[in-house]
């Protein structure tokens, strides 16, 4: 039986939010009236001036996720005489005109102005701008950096820093743009960081840039309510394997879903937790179907409590009752991510999904 996805029922509505009043008309002019799960769940933390790492796809409404609380913290600031301003950098000119469209309507009235850093537009037009004085400088790491070798732009009043589909600028091979321009910016900014995927580059950078980021990933539908997401710390392979154990013994965790990445790596772990005299299944593709047929019967009669699975072997599994998903090797990728963790918290039942990361 397939279960519809129910609506997402966001904690707030707009109106909750602690804005000025007139970043809430402008919110209501844009028709925005229950905030999507990442509006939902990054606003506050970036109201409250943390770093966040927000793991989501295009689509999913994190524009005005970072857009509103940082025209809110600026309109904040304006009046005491305090410069500062927010740098947003994405990976095309396409993206950032989209930001920077998106920013007029939700700024207006602030006498706010921003400026769109892009290449394949003339550059002397956003000179000008520059030196008129914005609030909002929005690039992509190209540009911005010709700007900073011209001594143009100047990022020493930039306490916020919004990194938009890092992993596409990633890929793109724009990292030592990023990294010489976040350089440029004072050590002591909030950064947020969105991304649909949680590649070891990505990790990398965020580890090197993000104080602290509250972790946030969009799950749509019912999931986000019941599934209570966190991330599990650990120096190395070792504490790794002793923090999944202190997880595995505590009460709840009754019937447990573990993803790794590799066939090899299942089969590792499986090894490893049995010899603790844990009572455990390992299914990925190389095992005969029989055999993941009768693993999988186990595991639902609870005669095994805890599955460890490759992705390929866990597409489509409808297994009820599984109290939580532990991600121990992380998803390369957001879909995958949202893929796993709704296999607990099905059927208005609580579940709790974990990520181990390094650190």
């Amino acid at each position: 039986m397939h279960l519809e996805e129910k609506p997402y029922l966001s904690k707030h509505t707009f109106a909750d939010f602690p804005f000025d009043a007139q970043l809430h008309k402008n919110i209501a002019k844009a028709g925005f009236i229950h905030p999507r799960p990442i509006q939902d769940q990054a606003i506050p933390s970036v109201l409250k001036g943390l770093d966040v790492f927000g793991m989501a796809n295009t689509g999913t409404g994190k524009t005005a996720a970072f857009l509103l609380p940082l025209i809110e913290k600026i309109a904040k600031t304006k009046g005491k005489n305090k410069k500062e301003t927010v740098l947003i950098m994405a990976p095309t000119r396409e993206l950032a005109l989209q930001i920077e469209s998106d920013f007029r309507n939700l700024a207006f009235g602030f006498g706010m102005f921003s400026v769109a850093c892009v290449g394949g537009l003339p550059i002397m037009r956003q000179i000008r701008e520059l030196q008129r004085g914005v609030s909002f400088v929005i690039g992509t790491p190209g540009r911005l950096r010709d700007l900073l070798d011209r001594k143009i732009l100047d990022l020493s009043t930039c306490y916020s820093v919004v990194l938009d589909e890092a992993d596409r600028m990633l890929d793109m091979g724009f990292r030592d743009d990023m990294v010489f321009i976040l350089d440029k910016t004072p050590k002591e900014r909030q950064t947020l960081c969105f991304s649909a995927t949680l590649s070891p580059e990505i990790k990398k950078l965020t580890g090197q840039f993000l104080k602290a980021p509250v972790f946030i990933s969009v799950v749509s539908g019912e999931t986000a309510k019941n599934i209570d997401q966190d991330v599990v710390r650990t120096k190395n392979k070792e504490e790794k394997l002793q923090k999944l154990e202190e997880v595995l013994k505590k009460d709840g965790s009754d019937k447990v879903l573990i993803f790794r990445e590799m066939k090899h790596a299942v089969d590792t772990l499986a090894r490893e937790l049995s010899q603790l005299g844990f009572k455990v299944g390992a299914i990925h593709g190389d095992k005969r179907s029989r055999e993941r047929i009768r693993t999988l019967d186990l595991f639902k009669k609870d005669k095994i409590n805890i599955l460890i699975a490759t992705d390929v072997a866990a597409r489509g599994l409808d297994i009820p009752d599984v109290t939580h998903v532990i991600n121990y090797d992380i998803p390369q990728t957001y879909n995958t991510y949202v893929h796993r963790i709704g296999r607990t918290g099905r059927s208005g039942k609580k579940g709790t999904a974990l990520t181990f990361v390094p650190g």
